[in-house]
């Protein structure tokens, strides 16, 4: 079973599991997702404003909540 990135992203951002982030940023052929992934994990790691990292991180979200809605099922993909 292959799940989609967009999934991993999600998961791996809400349980805090940023390792695994870094290498989805790597393998992904999101462009987008990927760049969204680089400024959150910059923020987290290198800036003291609370309020970057907090608004980094929901783009991060808000970026994955609207590929996920626009995301072609995998089913009709083999077809």
């Amino acid at each position: 079973m292959d799940i989609p990135d967009y999934d991993k992203a999600l998961y791996y951002t809400l349980w805090g599991q940023w390792d695994d982030l870094l290498v989805l940023m790597v393998r992904t052929n999101d462009d987008l997702l990927s760049k969204k992934i680089q400024h959150f994990l910059h923020a987290y790691h290198y800036s003291l404003d609370e309020q970057k990292i907090l608004s980094s991180h929901d783009s991060l979200l808000y970026y994955i909540d609207h590929a996920m809605k626009h995301q072609v099922p995998q089913a009709i993909m083999e077809v």
